[in-house]
């Protein structure tokens, strides 16, 4: 963890952060969330927020866009609770609600919005500004809507994320065995 701008990451004692994780600045990550091996989490110019159970897997990226004339307060990256992020994915400057998800090196963009049981496709590129209503599968670059998910793909969704709940409390007891 890095103090940047006297500002140092806050993290919850039931969370697990990977070793070669690295969150810089204003970051704070909610109870039994998981930061997975080498993702960087860079809150220097803004604010990032990560709730309860979410997990940020291997290799993900999550930045904020800063503040500036006509955008005074630039655009946090605040991300609700039980989302799931696949591996190398990037997120920027954007609002992730409850139990979002963003596939596997998906990207998405400044002063978007996923709301919940909403997913943004594995390899897709959220532009600026979209939104993904709640419900709701996005794909390809740019990405655009595709269908309603199924309740079951969303139950799917939601037991993945117990499933690294569950991951996360296995890797913190093998981390601390060395």
């Amino acid at each position: 963890m890095v103090t940047f701008a006297g500002r140092t990451p806050l993290v919850d004692p039931s969370a697990f952060v990977a070793p070669g994780a690295r969150l810089i600045g204003d970051v704070e990550i909610g109870p039994e969330a998981s930061i997975w091996y080498n993702c960087v989490l860079r809150g220097d110019v803004n604010r990032i927020r990560i709730g309860a159970r979410t997990n940020i897997q291997d290799g993900s990226v999550i930045h904020v866009d800063s503040p500036r004339p006509g955008r005074e307060a630039g655009h946090p990256t605040i991300i609700g609770e039980e989302v799931l992020i696949g591996h190398l994915a990037m997120v920027h400057g954007c609002l992730l609600h409850d139990r979002a998800f963003v596939g596997l090196g998906a990207i998405v963009m400044d002063g978007c919005e996923i709301e919940g049981d909403a997913m943004l496709a594995a390899g897709a590129m959220l532009t600026p500004g979209r939104r993904i209503q709640s419900g709701q599968l996005w794909a390809g670059r740019p990405a655009k809507y595709v269908r309603d998910l199924a309740p079951e793909e969303q139950a799917t969704n939601l037991a993945g994320v117990a499933h690294y709940v569950e991951l996360a409390k296995a890797h913190r007891e093998a981390v601390s065995r060395g």
